[in-house]
């Protein structure tokens, strides 16, 4: 056995004959017992029964069958201790009711949870994407104002970001927020809100400045998102028939100055620190759960009687190869984390690379299914087969977060320093 580290990459490189392996620093292994044994004290017996907990939420479908799950009492037992075991939004300051867990040591709890079939408890995009963005652009008092109800679960945010003619483009966004006293009003709409259905909170991106450059007059306002504050939702239904995103409309909604994140007309700022969130730690957790569904994909090929066709070998062979290579970048991206590293070019290559994969695994895993590839089951609404669900949602991982058209201009100017296309 060879055993090496990689400065760079803050990864141990270990030989055995023939195979390869990336490993943590002893450091973190030792962590990742201490988290296991943790999560095993507070996760109450037959909680890993109640549903599929490994595979991503936000995966198409998953999301009736895991609020389902959610609302049985171990899965609140466990909410409750976690709490009190500070693994609710971990990686935030203690003295903001999390851990100060780093990078690596987030991604090495969310493995041990998946390895332990054990959910984590998820604020979603609190958690996520506004927490953080307070944190590093807020003031104590806004700190002190929207954190509590995130880690509690009182306050469910959803993200006022794209619109009906700006999606790609968010710069460019029309919805207008206007000075008015001690407070900010926004007039426009917000399209693609996922998770509005459980919403009673909203980051919105406005105009507040329509004479300066376009990147230069933005706002980043929290408001309640409810009809009251003069919002109206109408959600968007899908295929499956639920309603998993909306559309907003906000004629004269309100919210105090004290909830404009980053001051006026620094919005640009704030929206790319939490871009920055969205494609960083997050992704991780992506990572980890396309494992448990590359064996899936294996065990479909064998009760397909096709686990010995070598043309289909073939095909497995390259889903192994894609996930490995998925699992070794999001360890390097830990590692980078850890010594302090900029990780965004790298975040950039590895987010084209996953969607990508995943498209290519739904049109697989569907030929492979034969008929049932084709054939919904019977029921009300519009139930789908597993195989059926992930060709649909990992189409989808080709938009989201930036379209992999974009994805790839980005790489190419902002990691290889190709010159922008002309404009016309």
């Amino acid at each position: 056995m060879i055993t090496a580290a990689n400065g760079d990459a803050g990864l141990f490189i270990v030989v055995k004959g023939d195979e390869v392996q990336l490993r943590l620093p002893p450091a973190l292994e030792t962590f990742g017992a201490e988290v296991r044994a943790l999560v095993r004290s507070c996760a109450p017996a037959g909680l890993a029964e109640l549903t599929d907990w490994t595979t991503p939420y936000g995966t198409m479908g998953r999301r009736a069958l895991v609020d389902q799950a959610r609302s049985h009492p171990l899965y609140q037992s466990w909410e409750g201790r976690a709490l009190e075991a500070r693994l609710v939004c971990p990686a935030w300051p203690e003295e903001y009711g999390g851990r100060g867990w780093d990078a690596a040591q987030l991604a090495v709890f969310h493995s041990v949870c998946q390895e332990e079939h054990i959910p984590h408890i998820d604020r979603g995009m609190g958690e996520w994407l506004v927490g953080p963005s307070v944190l590093r652009e807020g003031t104590d008092e806004q700190k002190a104002a929207f954190l509590p109800g995130i880690v509690s679960g009182l306050d469910r945010y959803c993200q006022g970001f794209s619109e009906p003619d700006h999606g790609s483009d968010l710069a460019a966004v029309e919805t207008r927020g206007v000075v008015d006293g001690n407070e900010i009003v926004v007039t426009g709409q917000k399209v693609w809100t996922s998770g509005a259905h459980l919403a009673n909170k909203i980051f919105v991106l406005c105009r507040t400045d329509p004479d300066v450059p376009k990147h230069a007059g933005l706002s980043f306002v929290l408001m309640d998102f409810t009809p009251e504050n003069n919002i109206e939702v109408r959600q968007i239904p899908l295929l499956n028939g639920i309603g998993e995103f909306a559309e907003d409309f906000f004629d004269g909604a309100r919210a105090p100055l004290s909830h404009v994140i980053g001051g006026l007309n620094n919005g640009w700022r704030v929206a790319m620190t939490t871009l920055g969130f969205e494609r960083g730690v997050k992704g991780l957790e992506q990572y980890l759960a396309h494992v448990p569904e590359f064996w899936a994909f294996v065990e479909l090929a064998r009760s397909a009687g096709m686990v010995h066709d070598s043309r289909i070998r073939q095909q497995l062979a390259w889903a192994y190869s894609n996930v490995e290579l998925l699992r070794y970048s999001g360890m390097q991206s830990m590692s980078r984390a850890v010594s302090g590293a900029e990780g965004g070019r790298l975040e950039a290559i590895n987010w084209l690379h996953l969607s990508q994969y995943h498209r290519r695994l739904g049109e697989l895993a569907i030929d492979l299914d034969d008929d049932g590839g084709l054939i919904r089951p019977v029921g009300d609404g519009y139930p789908m087969t597993r195989w059926q669900d992930l060709y649909l949602g990992s189409r989808a991982g080709t938009i989201y977060s930036g379209t992999s058209e974009i994805q790839r201009n980005m790489i190419g100017e902002r990691v290889l320093g190709l010159p922008k296309e002309p404009t016309k």
